[in-house]
């Protein structure tokens, strides 16, 4: 995590910046970082973030609202849990009606991160 250590830290201050009961995609937030083709590396570093209780990794999609950090918890359905919990509607790994618990940190945020 070296040379990603700035870059890391960034993706988990915009993280930890998601509301309960919403979710984003790595995409958005790479997107927000002004690294708009970073969104594998957002992947990365929510993967890198198992020990941090504080970023709620588990708020972060792919761009189609598909459960895709699954592998960060064990491959069980803990991000699902997690998900449903705070109230989002989750079925087969995909969370329904996206664009309903979307959070897009380039309206939500000012530019400051």
């Amino acid at each position: 995590m070296s040379n990603n250590s700035g870059f890391f830290e960034r993706v988990y201050e915009v993280c930890r910046l998601i509301p309960e009961g919403r979710v984003t995609s790595y995409g958005a937030i790479a997107k927000y970082l002004g690294a708009a083709k970073s969104a594998r590396m957002v992947g990365w570093a929510m993967n890198s973030s198992k020990k941090l209780e504080d970023v709620p990794a588990h708020r972060v999609v792919n761009r189609k609202g598909l459960l895709t950090g699954k592998s960060h918890f064990g491959g069980s359905n803990a991000m699902q849990q997690l998900l449903e919990e705070e109230g989002v509607e989750v079925i087969e790994l995909q969370i329904l009606n996206f664009e309903k618990y979307f959070w897009d940190p380039m309206k939500e945020l000012s530019r400051d991160l």
